[in-house]
């Protein structure tokens, strides 16, 4: 027999390897992590949580219905019964941010193995308290990074931290995908549906509008981190993935933006470029885009810029000032087999957290930079929309990198220049202590953890 989790859990995997998994957030993402786990052979769904009882009942019956009654699946509303369980092996999250790190830490206490979607954290310091509870628990946690789990990319990777290319100077990714406006939601009550107090959980909000919802609570700083950190995790964390592996967070970090053409309640930016400094002169460069215009460029990719002045985008290895390429071949990386859904039954059913691929240490560190990202631009003043108000601290690869997006944003959206920028300060961030430094520190330092309601409060890593 295996035991997996810890002592807390008491959870022991049979002979035949079975894993019980429960399903946190059944809109959107949940579905397909119902998919991916009722896609593995021997994995059984043992519950289904979601503070919508008509999105509960609705998926538990799907469910059902999919496994043929091989085995029943139970239904809750507040996550805390599903991880009462002693015979629960792991949970599978895919709630609104905001509840990522709290049901991550609840679950790790417990002696549950977690799949938390990204971003594993809603800001920097509930990220570090879950990688301290997965140091004290020793469960297994993986994130929704699902290109961790594919094994060209790992090569790709593997091959520039070996200097196949030279040394790399900047990873940049982009999160450029199309999406609409939201409109305006009065304060109203919450559908009957909806328990609003589980849906809240540590989101320190009070009134309820048909925005949060169930998807645009993306849209807002209390409950997501806007399109930065939502599909941009994932190119983020493999910009970070490709820098040197001893780096771990960025000592400088500047955003800037604006939420154009919508004029809707949103909060977060729908075009945004950003910039990360690490401590051994590496860059990460972030391009997010959203608003749709004629000739929309779809772009969800991730590029690489070296020292020498070569290129690799869109998988071609540019010389410097040359425009012909060749295919970039590598062999295949390092990752543990299965893909992203059956990698994480094999680390649970190993009890072998290292076998994660997108291990909570990496998440941590992706979602650092984005929040560091996102901090820069919450902090920002009004400018011109100009090219010119891109200075990025006079770095001259972020200014041409900028000054492409604005030439998209004035030539296709047709922002007008009586419209304005948000430009955020440049941030500096000691990696050690996780707290920044520097100009502009006290009101940074106040956004790396958000206040909690009460009764769903992070804990203190002393106390995990």
């Amino acid at each position: 027999m295996i035991l997996t989790g810890t002592a807390a859990s008491g959870a022991v995997l049979g002979a035949n390897d079975r894993v019980r998994i429960a399903v946190a957030g059944l809109n959107g993402r949940g579905k397909a992590h119902i998919s991916g786990w009722t896609g593995q052979e021997n994995v059984e769904i043992a519950c289904l949580i979601d503070p919508d009882e008509k999105v509960l009942a609705r998926a538990i019956k799907s469910v059902q219905e999919k496994v043929g009654g091989k085995y029943k699946v139970k239904g809750f509303r507040d996550v805390r019964e599903a991880l009462d369980d002693p015979n629960l092996d792991a949970i599978s999250i895919a709630t609104p941010n905001h509840w990522h790190s709290l049901m991550t830490i609840w679950a790790a206490q417990a002696g549950k193995h977690v799949y938390v979607e990204k971003p594993m954290s809603h800001d920097v310091a509930e990220g570090r308290v879950a990688v301290e509870t997965q140091k004290k628990h020793g469960v297994v946690i993986q994130h929704g990074t699902q290109n961790r789990s594919n094994a060209k990319i790992a090569g790709l990777h593997e091959a520039i931290q070996a200097g196949k290319w030279g040394r790399l100077k900047i990873a940049y990714g982009y999160c450029c995908k199309p999406r609409g406006g939201i409109g305006e939601k009065s304060i109203s009550q919450p559908p009957e549906n909806l328990d609003w107090n589980l849906w809240r959980g540590p989101a320190d909000i009070t009134d309820f509008h048909a925005n949060y919802h169930p998807y645009n609570w993306h849209w807002f700083w209390k409950t997501g981190n806007g399109d930065l950190n939502n599909q941009g995790t994932h190119q983020l964390d493999i910009a970070r993935w490709a820098i040197d592996k001893d780096q771990t967070h960025p000592v400088r970090t500047m955003a800037m933006g604006g939420r154009f053409q919508w004029n809707d309640q949103g909060e977060t930016p729908n075009t945004m470029f950003a910039m990360a400094e690490y401590p051994n002169g590496q860059y990460v460069f972030f391009n997010v885009r959203n608003v749709n215009y004629k000739g929309y460029e779809h772009q969800v990719e991730n590029e690489y810029y070296f020292e020498d002045g070569g290129r690799i985008v869109r998988g071609v290895y540019y010389p410097k000032g040359s425009d012909k390429g060749e295919k970039v071949s590598v062999e295949n990386g390092q990752v543990t087999p299965g893909g992203n859904w059956g990698s994480f039954i094999s680390a649970v059913r190993a009890n072998d957290p290292s076998m994660a691929n997108g291990n909570v240490e990496d998440a941590h560190n992706a979602c650092v930079l984005g929040h560091l990202m996102n901090n820069s631009y919450r902090l920002g003043e009004e400018a011109p929309f100009n090219k010119k108000t891109g200075k990025f601290g006079d770095n001259a690869d972020a200014a041409e990198h900028f000054g492409r997006l604005h030439d998209i944003m004035a030539d296709g959206v047709g922002v007008k220049d009586s419209e304005k920028y948000v430009v955020g300060p440049m941030l500096t961030f000691d990696p050690e202590t996780e707290r920044h430094t520097g100009d502009h520190a006290a009101e940074a330092n106040a956004l790396l953890k958000d206040s909690d309601r009460k009764g769903f409060e992070i804990p203190k890593a002393a106390n995990v």
